[in-house]
């Protein structure tokens, strides 16, 4: 990646002249015990992962084949925004900045956002998602296609409370999907900040989503994994709604708000 070999490059640079002054001693054990980690480690990432089939096998079988994860390979995001939000156009998820740091109290903090100033881009496509039986199957969604931009997501545990909280902030542009059992379609379904509707900026453009995750009870007493959306905040387009393969009208939801869902889940 051209930022890691500049980045490489001025750290080699700007340490020439401290190589050329400092006198190199050897730390003795009470030196090293005061030397602490402060900053962290920092983690420069592009990648693209496919894969030809996932499957999830009970008695019958759940398949989602051509699986992609990646860039949008696009930069005419958003242009209700009036200005192109400036991405280099690539089919790789890139310009991602990951910090990891462990707090003085145990936490961990893992925190990504973009490189440079602009959002990340990203894509996710599927073909078919299948169940499949000893004789049977049914198609039950196909052709998935989501194109977005993140712009940051938290992540913390907390050693108090041994819980996974996740913040992020995110946008979908396009996404589309058939559910061919159904004979229904979505098309152009656009996911914003709340109040982007009414007031389309770079501020607004992300919707937000609060999460955590942590091993609670069940009704029954069991552990179980807990899932709390504490809050998630959007305003949602849907272009067209298809039904029989005919548009049958648009669809939006303003200020969306969906808060304090508690969900948990184990086997059966």
């Amino acid at each position: 990646m051209k930022s890691l070999k500049l980045t490489a490059l001025a750290l080699a640079v700007s340490g020439l002249p401290l190589a050329a002054q400092a006198e190199l001693k050897a730390l003795d054990d009470s030196a090293m015990g005061g030397i602490t980690g402060q900053a962290g480690v920092t983690i420069e990432l592009e990648t693209q992962v496919n894969i030809g089939e996932v499957r999830y096998t009970d008695e019958g079988t759940l398949a989602v084949s051509d699986v992609f994860i990646g860039g949008a390979n696009r930069d005419d995001m958003f242009s209700e925004l009036g200005f192109a939000i400036p991405n280099e156009a690539t089919d790789l998820i890139d310009n991602i900045k990951i910090n990891i740091d462990v707090l003085e109290d145990g936490d961990a903090a893992i925190d990504v956002f973009p490189l440079y100033g602009s959002p990340i881009d990203f894509a996710v496509r599927t073909g078919a998602w299948e169940l499949r039986g000893d004789t049977d199957s049914t198609v039950i969604m196909d052709n998935l296609s989501i194109e977005g931009l993140a712009t940051e997501l938290k992540i913390r545990v907390d050693t108090a409370t041994d819980k996974l909280n996740l913040k992020t902030r995110f946008a979908i542009d396009d996404m589309d999907v058939d559910v061919p059992f159904m004979a229904v379609g979505i098309r152009d379904l656009e996911l914003t900040g709340a109040g982007y509707d009414d007031s389309p900026n770079i501020v607004t453009l992300g919707a937000i989503a609060d999460i955590d995750v942590y091993k609670a009870p069940n009704g029954a007493g069991n552990d179980s994994l807990a899932v709390d959306l504490n809050t998630f905040d959007a305003d949602m387009n849907i272009g067209g709604v298809l039904v029989g393969g005919t548009s049958i009208g648009s669809v939006a939801f303003d200020d969306l708000s969906i808060q304090n869902t508690q969900m948990r889940i184990y086997g059966h």
